[in-house]
C-alpha cells in the first residue's frame, strides 16, 4: 500500500552516518525533484503538529521544513526530508526506496553561473539571471535548504546567496530573492526592492515575495513559483501600480483572492553593509483599500523611493553615514578642562578680538597645539 497514507512511510530507516556528503545529497535530490509532482498553489494545509524546526512562512498554504544546519546535511534533516516527501508523492515510501536504494545515482548537473558583460543591458541581464534561477528548479522537497532570517544583515545574506551558487540546489521565492540581490549588486543602475502578497483561497492563506526591480523608469520583477506568471515580469511596467495589478490578475487566473501587499525599500548594492533588508515599509490591506486608492499609494511609494535615492547619491558622505549609529568622534562636552577655559576666557569682546585669525575660523572650539 503506498501514497500519503501509507503505513510505510512512518518507518523509514534510521541512518546509518550522522552526515551525508554533498555528492549524495545533491544527486538524490536531482532525481527527486524530477520525479515529484507539481504541486498546485492550492493545496490544502497539513494539519499535522507544528515543530520547532518549520518556518513560519506557509508555502502554498503548507508548513515546510528547513534546513538550519547548513552543509553537509545532517542525518535528522536529511531522514525529516524524505520522510516528508514520502507522505506527498503519490508513490509514498515505493518511490522513496526506489531512489535511495539505487546502486549509482545520476551525477547532479550544476548550472553555470551568468557572467555579466558590459555589452549587456539590463533586461538581457535580467533574463539571464532569471534563467540561471530556472535552472536550479523549484524546490518541491518539503524542506528549504538555505536558512533565510529576515533581520540579518545583508552582508550574512550575501553570504547565504554563495552559498546557493556552491550547493547548487532548488530553492524556494524566499531563497530567490536573496540570489537575484546578490546576481545584480554590480548593477547600480538597477535598483532592488522585495514584494511580498498574501492571497486567500478556499479559506486558506498563502504568502510569496519577489524581487522587484526598477531602471530607466520601469518596473519588472525577478523570482521563483510553481507559477511561471508568478515570478519574473519583464521590465515594462510604467509604475508599481502596473506591476503589482499585473501580479493580481495572475492571482485571478488560479482563483486567489489578493489579501495585503507588502513593498520594501531599495536594497543597497554594497554587499558589505551591515544592515537588514527593509521588507515591509509599506503594507497595503488591499480589502480595505479600493484599486484607485491602492494605485495612489503604490505610486506615491514609488516617488519616494526614487527621491530618496536621488538625494543620498547628490551628497552622502561616509561621515554622514557614520552619523546615523554611535558616532566615532569625541563629544563636544567630553572636552579638557584647559579647553574649556580657554573657551571661557575669550568670551570678553577684547579677546575675541585679539583671536588670531586661523583660530577664529574653528567654529567647535578646538585648537591645534604644537
Amino acid at each position: 500500500m503506498t501514497g500519503p497514507n501509507s503505513p510505510s512511510r512512518t518507518s523509514t530507516s534510521p541512518p546509518k552516518l550522522s552526515r551525508y556528503s554533498r555528492s549524495k545529497s545533491t544527486s538524490s535530490h536531482c532525481l527527486l525533484r524530477c520525479s515529484t509532482r507539481d504541486e498546485s498553489s492550492a493545496s490544502p494545509p497539513n494539519n499535522s503538529p507544528r515543530s520547532p524546526d518549520e518556518e513560519e512562512e506557509k508555502d502554498g498554504g503548507v508548513l515546510f521544513y528547513v534546513n538550519r544546519t547548513g552543509f553537509p546535511i545532517e542525518g535528522v534533516t536529511w531522514e525529516r526530508m524524505w520522510s516528508h516527501v514520502a507522505a506527498v508523492h503519490p508513490e509514498g515510501q515505493e518511490m522513496v526506496d526506489r531512489i535511495r536504494n539505487t546502486a549509482y545515482l545520476p551525477k547532479h548537473a550544476v548550472p553555470s553561473v551568468p557572467t555579466f558583460r558590459p555589452s549587456m543591458s539590463v533586461p538581457e541581464w535580467l533574463v539571464a539571471v532569471q534563467n540561471y534561477m530556472k535552472a536550479l528548479q523549484y524546490n518541491h522537497t518539503g524542506t528549504q535548504f538555505f536558512e533565510i532570517k529576515k533581520s540579518r544583515p545583508l552582508s550574512g545574506l550575501m553570504e547565504t546567496a554563495r552559498e546557493m551558487i556552491r550547493e547548487s540546489l532548488p530553492i524556494k521565492c524566499l531563497e530567490a530573492v536573496i540570489l537575484g540581490i546578490y546576481l545584480t549588486n554590480g548593477l547600480t543602475s538597477l535598483e532592488r526592492f522585495p514584494i511580498s502578497f498574501k492571497t486567500q483561497f478556499s479559506g486558506h492563506c498563502f504568502h510569496h515575495v519577489v524581487l522587484g526591480v526598477y531602471c530607466n523608469g520601469r518596473y519588472g520583477s525577478l523570482g521563483m513559483s510553481r507559477r511561471q506568471d508568478l515570478m519574473d515580469k519583464p521590465l515594462s511596467h510604467r509604475t508599481l501600480g502596473e506591476l503589482v495589478a499585473e501580479f493580481e490578475s495572475s492571482y485571478k487566473r488560479y482563483q486567489h483572492t489578493l489579501k495585503k501587499v507588502k513593498i520594501g525599500l531599495y536594497v543597497p548594492h554594497d554587499p558589505h553593509v551591515f544592515q537588514p533588508i527593509e521588507w515591509k515599509h509599506l503594507v497595503l490591506n488591499v480589502a480595505r483599500l479600493g484599486a484607485q486608492d491602492m494605485r495612489k499609494e503604490l505610486e506615491k511609494h514609488g516617488r519616494d523611493m526614487r527621491m530618496k535615492i536621488l538625494k543620498s547619491s547628490s551628497a552622502q558622505s561616509p561621515i554622514k553615514e557614520r552619523s546615523r549609529g554611535k558616532s566615532l568622534s569625541p563629544r563636544r562636552r567630553q572636552s579638557s578642562p584647559q579647553r574649556c577655559f580657554t573657551h571661557r576666557r575669550d568670551k570678553s569682546p577684547a579677546a575675541v578680538g585679539r583671536k588670531p585669525p586661523e583660530l577664529s575660523t574653528l567654529s567647535d572650539g578646538y585648537q591645534i597645539r604644537i
